[in-house]
């Protein structure tokens, strides 16, 4: 994958395949490192399933016998010297986090977080979607039930409230990321 947006677009997916109703998504960048968080409150995994989790051979799809998400994600995390950690509880959800140093030359750029917000929402318009972002420069948050209460009974995947989320996340990514970055 180009781009860290993308692998936290194949977390989420995930995520929504394990039948959660709200997606946390974070992204800090602070002390020269890349911190990726993706929380949901899914059907979680029991402990023989977690402790194969980044292994490609690991899946619960019957359509095929690999999956390469979490082993892809560990790896990009890896090459830039940092880590990535799985955590989960059958019954009550899972949490992904991916650590990656910033100054690294592997280090994948974090791409369009916009486009995937919207993605996400479009394919599951009635899941609580979280996105928090914080730099050193800013901070900002997008919560998908916050906007629901703004709409008034206007779906989330209506094709001007998908570009609103596309438009507010990139715009306010602008703000608070360095230039160089």
């Amino acid at each position: 994958m180009n781009d860290l947006s993308l692998h936290i677009l194949d977390v989420a997916q995930n995520s929504l395949t394990a039948g959660a109703t709200c997606v946390e998504l974070a992204v800090r960048d602070s002390g020269g490192l890349r911190r990726l968080t993706i929380a949901d409150n899914g059907c979680g995994m029991d402990s023989e399933m977690l402790a194969r989790v980044t292994s490609p051979f690991a899946t619960t799809r019957k359509t095929r016998k690999v999956g390469l998400g979490l082993p892809l994600l560990k790896m990009s995390a890896e090459l830039t010297g940092g880590g990535l950690w799985v955590e989960s509880q059958k019954g009550k959800g899972t949490v992904v986090t991916a650590e990656f140093v910033l100054s690294n030359i592997d280090c994948p750029p974090l791409g369009d977080m916009g486009g995937t917000m919207q993605l996400l929402v479009q394919q599951s318009p009635g899941v609580r979607f979280i996105y928090r972002r914080q730099t050193e420069k800013g901070e900002f948050a997008l919560d998908t039930d916050e906007v629901r209460a703004e709409l008034d009974g206007v779906p989330l995947d209506h094709p001007e409230v998908l570009a609103f989320i596309r438009q507010f996340v990139n715009e306010n990514e602008k703000e608070i990321v360095e230039v160089h970055q």
